[in-house]
């Protein structure tokens, strides 16, 4: 591979010319010809998944154009080192997840809290609980974010003898990608 010196102009260059495309790798541009795609016919996988990079790239750009959230990526880009741009990009494509439901301190009574661990790698925005049987929802809220972690407080008192209780909790980042986590209680 041959390298070049190239002159201030030219290194911070990015994009297309003719068939030739410059690109940043690391701290080097890599120039490249343009990849011919003409006689490529993409898989309903591949078709899925570029629709679903576009629309992280136009929930980037609507995201950094909002002052509010552009700070948030932006002290995450900086505290991580990455590109905000990009940061944006992989929170859309990346959804957060429940990492613990600790339910140690309910007993079915009203005013007792369910701790639980969610993260996402921009942050949590909501996590939310549904207390249900086998045949009906007995309550449903919000869960607040205390202390490091997220509480709810039952609102609801509920038979613990009747059978198994199970407790979903649903965790929403910014882009609203949720994941649930279905806890038994017996």
């Amino acid at each position: 591979m041959a390298k070049v010196q190239l002159n201030p102009v030219m290194e911070k260059m990015s994009g297309k010319i003719g068939d030739l495309v410059f690109k940043r790798f690391q701290d080097e541009v890599v120039v490249a010809r343009k990849p011919d795609r003409t006689n490529v016919v993409l898989t309903p996988a591949q078709a899925a998944h570029n629709e679903r990079f576009r629309q992280a790239t136009v929930y980037a750009k609507a995201s950094l154009a909002d002052p509010v959230a552009r700070a948030v990526y932006e002290a995450a880009a900086k505290e991580k080192g990455k590109p905000v741009f990009a940061l944006a990009v992989g929170d859309y494509l990346n959804a957060p997840s429940v990492d613990f439901v600790d339910l140690a301190g309910y007993t079915g009574k009203v005013g007792e809290k369910i701790v639980i661990r969610a993260s996402d790698d921009i942050g949590v925005a909501s996590v939310d609980v549904v207390i249900r049987s086998t045949n009906a929802t007995l309550e449903q809220g919000a869960a607040t974010f205390e202390q490091g972690s997220w509480r709810y407080t039952t609102q609801a008192a509920v038979d613990l003898t009747a059978g198994s209780i199970a407790i979903d909790v649903t965790a929403t980042d910014r882009p609203g990608n949720r994941v649930t986590k279905t806890q038994i209680k017996t």
